[in-house]
């Protein structure tokens, strides 16, 4: 659960997205920006009055520890029939529309949010939460805990909109999640859901800052960031927290795999902790499935890859092309190059393709590496035309600078043969 931190990482996304979509100028940015001031405020728990906070209540956690758990392992209709209990006896408290909103979210999460069917209701459910948030707001406006859902509310707002590139709709969002986390951060103190915030703040601030030189104007605002102390606090959410948990384990599994940390190992093992508590989230089985293909853990990639694609084949919430894809790809490469079973190799890679063709995804990725499977498979077998056609594929698509791209146009001009099968690919990560 992203809270309060959903106003800063999405204020990241709509930012970030920007070097593919036209963005007001920076200069604009920072006008419409506010000046929040973020240093840290701690507010003793002495100090608040929280008897009515639903957010640190002991037994409402208690109760809906099952239903987060449910949330996070895509049982959704399970999770959902708690959160609307919770509606009936908390009708004017913006936390069961909240938690409705992210479970909605996580439909959305398997697609890399390109599916669009859930996007009405996700937008009704954070609206409904800020209408609640505010009203608590307006009555008191030290309420830490209104605060909260505000920021995080119009954080998640701001996200979807960034990803669907409402750019105007994202930026007005963005400056309310920021308004109100300069509030809701005042309450770190009280609880480890606040810190998760701060964690993802602080290290995301000082990547933003170091790639997108650009936008420093913007950060101007913000204090410096910390990488190791975001970091630091991300693992303290994870151990600690309850209801961003999940989400802290999530982002620092992330984090570590990405290439900025270039952890894969430490990532995968963050993987395998995901799902053996949620073995049917396929965010978390794709992810592990990937870092164990980075890492060369072929076994357990085979492994994860097969589960994958028989829950596909059952039906489950959550799995669908988007895992399939790459599901697919790491059993074509491991029956191709562990196994030397060619013939299945080129039926996983083939189903590669087609994962990826029904998701829309053609443009590069698991597609491409699939076809120049396929096109040095047929090479192998001197069936040169269906070669061609192939690397044709991968002529067409691939970065006219990738290897890619290279090897089939050294094929396709001189008939040269494919590089070494047993060559290990450097697979891409979306």
């Amino acid at each position: 659960m992203r809270f309060v931190s959903a106003g800063i990482f999405s204020f990241f996304s709509l930012t970030t997205a920007s070097a593919q979509a036209p963005l007001p100028s920076p200069a604009d940015t920072v006008r419409a920006m506010p000046e929040v001031a973020l240093d840290d405020v701690l507010v003793a728990p002495a100090a608040v009055d929280t008897k009515e906070w639903l957010l640190l209540n002991a037994d409402i956690q208690t109760e809906l520890d099952g239903a987060v758990h449910n949330l996070y392992n895509f049982k959704f209709d399970q999770a959902e029939r708690q959160f609307r209990s919770l509606r009936r006896r908390y009708p004017n408290h913006p936390m069961p529309y909240f938690l409705l909103g992210l479970s909605t979210w996580w439909k959305i999460m398997p697609s890399n949010t390109h599916n669009q069917q859930y996007d009405k209701t996700f937008f009704a459910y954070m609206d409904t939460a800020t209408t609640k948030a505010q009203k608590l707001y307006d009555a008191d406006n030290n309420n830490y805990e209104a605060s909260f859902f505000l920021s995080a509310a119009y954080g998640f707002d701001a996200r979807l909109h960034a990803e669907r590139h409402d750019w105007r709709k994202a930026t007005v969002s963005s400056k309310r999640a920021l308004t109100y986390l300069q509030k809701s951060r005042e309450a770190n103190g009280l609880s480890p859901e606040f810190v998760f915030g701060e964690g993802l703040f602080n290290y995301y601030a000082v990547w933003i800052a170091e790639e997108y030189r650009w936008l420093r104007p913007v950060l101007w605002f913000f204090p410096k960031g910390n990488r190791n102390t975001g970091l630091a606090q991300l693992e303290d959410v994870a151990q600690h927290g309850f209801y961003t948990a999940a989400e802290a384990r999530f982002f620092r599994m992330r984090i570590l795999g990405s290439t900025r940390e270039n952890n894969t190992a430490g990532a995968l093992s963050a993987a395998r902790d995901l799902t053996r508590d949620f073995p049917d989230n396929s965010c978390f089985q794709r992810a592990r499935a990937q870092n164990a293909f980075a890492e060369g853990e072929l076994t357990e990639c085979e492994r994860t890859s097969r589960d994958i694609l028989a829950k596909i084949n059952k039906g489950l919430p959550g799995y669908e092309g988007f895992s399939g894809r790459a599901a697919a790809y790491y059993l074509g490469y491991v029956e191709q190059h562990r196994y030397h079973n060619f013939a299945a190799a080129q039926d996983f890679y083939q189903r590669c393709l087609v994962f990826s063709e029904s998701v829309g995804q053609t443009k590069g990725g698991y597609y491409l590496f699939a076809a120049a499977g396929l096109g040095r498979l047929a090479a192998q077998a001197s069936n040169r035309p269906l070669a061609q056609r192939y690397f044709q594929v991968v002529l067409e698509q691939a970065e006219r600078k990738s290897d890619l791209y290279q090897e089939a146009h050294r094929y396709l001009k001189k008939g040269a043969p494919a590089r070494n099968p047993a060559a290990v690919e450097v697979m891409a990560s979306n």
